[in-house]
Order: C-alpha cells, then structure tokens, then sequence
C-alpha cells in the first residue's frame, strides 16, 4: 500500500495540515499509521466529512420547501 503525508493529503484535500493531523488522532482516515512523529497517510484515503457542517440531503430539502 502506498502512503502520502499530511503534507500532501493537506494539499489533496484542500485542507490545512493541522486538520489532517486532527483527523489521524481521531482515527477518522481508515488505515492511517503512526510512524514515529509522523502520520502514514494511505494513498487513496477519501477526505472525512467535516462534523461542523450539517449534511444535507433531497430528503432535508423537500421537508424544507414544504413548510
């Protein structure tokens, strides 16, 4: 399996360092390894959703429009 680092899932995401490492110390990155002072980072990681922001999905919408 091939890994990236914070650095470069950072850059990947669209994201800034410091979320990446928040995200590997919440163990919400599948696969995500500690080495040393350093995250391992496999390659094709999806982004985990961010938990501040409020999914919303066709069902939200049409409850909404109809109120």
């Amino acid at each position: 399996m091939d890994y990236i680092s914070v650095r470069e899932a950072a850059e990947k995401w669209g994201v800034s360092e410091r979320w990446v490492q928040k995200f590997c110390v919440e163990d919400r990155i599948p696969g995500v390894q500690r080495f040393g002072h350093s995250w391992m980072i496999p390659k094709d990681a999806l982004r985990p959703n961010d938990l501040r922001r409020k999914e919303i999905n066709e069902n939200n919408r049409e409850e909404n429009n109809n109120a």
